[in-house]
């Protein structure tokens, strides 16, 4: 019996249909699909791969332990809808020069990082039902025979609490400073370095949020707690920010002390003068998270070490990488 295969030229298999054992495979549709995903792939850097590596876990954690957490269902939706919206804008940006589009494609990180954190309100549970913050208090308590953001409210006034609510807000502007400079003078390699590595940490810092909730002296120390920090403008912007945006829980290590280590350690290769400018006020943030009630002491040595960590490993990867998107012409 004589065959019915048809052997096409390559150059023609996308226009025709090859007839398999009985059926039909159209090359049209499979290669086209074939080809873009491997576009993505070649257009995604670290910071896309480091990303999607934190959202399988998160699908894993939600698949896993889907009774611990109320809404899991729309959670793994989302997640998905996110790490395939990344997919297309990469693809996007590496096929248009509009500048918006490339503008985008770098800046995307900023609000992923806020938002990834803000969820954690919703995940601090998952896995473990209670918090642990015993083991960090007694921690706390062994440096000093106090409790170190009780002890602290001895200082309080007014003139400092604006001062030390400033110092913590700080850390939004080491998220933008530098790679802002970086950003405009084009230097990408730099650039990436100091996305991915402020990811790594981030990413870091959520994925031991889950595994051992903190919800922070804040809630765990109220009870004995024996002024309020009260202040003026800055005080009234970070309660009104706290307001909204408090998340309970997911203050070990701390984000703010391990996303800030990353600027001051990349500061210090890419832009000394600025390191030297940030350092006094990284020092205060640090002061501040314990005086503000939003970590324990544990938590501010813990974020200087993953902070530290996400550097090396971000450098380390985008150097090895050597994907590094264009930035707009």
């Amino acid at each position: 019996m004589k065959s019915s295969r048809r052997f096409l030229p390559l150059e023609a298999a996308s226009e025709e249909a090859i007839a398999w054992n009985g059926g039909e495979i159209d090359l049209a549709e499979s290669r086209p699909a074939a080809l873009w995903l491997d576009e993505i792939r070649r257009a995604c850097g670290a910071f896309e791969w480091v990303t999607f590596t934190y959202l399988a876990w998160l699908l894993a954690i939600l698949t896993i332990f889907h009774r611990n957490i109320p809404h899991a269902t729309p959670y793994l939706a989302l997640h998905l809808s996110i790490a395939a919206e990344i997919a297309w804008l990469v693809w996007f940006a590496a096929h248009s020069r509009n500048a918006v589009v490339r503008f985008a494609r770098h800046w995307y990180p900023l609000p992923l990082y806020i938002f990834l954190f803000e969820e954690l309100q919703g995940l601090v549970h998952a896995i473990f039902p209670g918090w642990f913050d015993r083991w960090l208090i007694a921690f706390d308590y062994s440096l000093a025979r106090a409790h170190p953001s009780v002890w602290l409210a001895q200082f309080a006034s007014p003139a400092l609490n604006d001062f030390m609510q400033f110092s913590y807000m700080t850390y939004f502007l080491y998220l933008i400073i530098l790679p802002m400079i970086l950003y405009a003078r084009r230097e990408q390699l730099a650039f990436w370095t100091v996305m991915t590595s402020t990811a790594v940490a981030h990413y870091s810092v959520y994925v031991v949020s889950v595994l051992l909730p903190i919800e922070s002296p804040h809630y765990s120390l109220a009870p004995i707690q024996t002024k309020t920090l009260a202040g003026g403008y800055c005080t009234a912007l970070i309660e009104l920010i706290e307001r909204f945006g408090r998340v309970h829980g997911a203050a070990f290590p701390s984000a703010h002390v391990a996303g800030s280590m990353v600027a001051i350690l990349a500061s210090w290769s890419y832009r000394r003068w600025l390191f030297w400018v940030c350092l006094p006020f990284f020092a205060s943030m640090c002061v501040a998270t314990v005086y503000g009630r939003y970590h324990y002491v544990a938590d501010v040595l813990a974020g200087l070490v993953v902070g530290a960590m996400g550097f090396s490993v971000g450098t380390y990867l985008v150097r090895r990488s050597g994907a590094l998107p264009e930035f707009e012409a």
